[in-house]
């Protein structure tokens, strides 16, 4: 498989970011595609965030091209469910199929419980998108059905207002031992 990078948005990014938003497959389980203005907004806020935090959604590389993007984010809207730190990611449809999604997410997923502590981390997306949750699945994360919501940002009646919530704990048999109490 080739090599998949997560690191800082680039200027050179911006045309195939916008590019990613504006492709109808890309965004079908989006409520809408971005407008050019939209997206340079978007890459603009996850640069930021990155750089306030160290941490956050990063363009994903693979061999050298701008392949989407994948990371962590706090949700900005209200659920029962929060606080909480969510696992995304996004891939050029070029990308697809590949599982540079998969490994990308296994990336960022890695520094959310290794570096950042993080106990759960959630995903979700709308109940429809068979893709994405089969990805949560193979990734580890479990369906919490009582944690299934409407998106808040979707009118009623919306065909992608229900979404699924899907939970992943760091896996404590990864955690080091601690050391031996030291003899005197």
């Amino acid at each position: 498989m080739a090599g998949v990078l997560l690191r800082q948005w680039r200027e050179s990014d911006l045309e195939p970011y916008r590019e990613m938003n504006t492709d109808p497959e890309v965004m079908r389980f989006l409520p809408a595609l971005m407008t050019r203005q939209e997206a340079s907004d978007s890459l603009a806020r996850l640069r930021a965030g990155i750089e306030e935090r160290g941490w956050g959604v990063w363009a994903v590389e693979v061999d050298g091209a701008f392949a989407g993007m994948a990371g962590l984010s706090v949700p900005r809207f209200a659920a029962p469910f929060m606080p909480c730190t969510e696992a995304l990611w996004r891939m050029r449809r070029e990308f697809w199929g590949r599982g540079l999604a998969r490994a990308a997410a296994e990336q960022a997923l890695e520094f959310g419980f290794s570096r950042l502590g993080l106990a759960e981390i959630v995903a979700f997306t709308a109940a429809v998108n068979l893709r994405s949750i089969r990805l949560m699945e193979r990734l580890g994360f479990s369906r919490d059905p009582g944690g299934d919501f409407d998106h808040p940002a979707l009118a009623a009646g919306h065909p992608l207002r229900r979404h699924v919530l899907y939970r992943k704990g760091r896996d404590r048999r990864a955690d080091p031992l601690p050391a031996p109490p030291a003899r005197a």
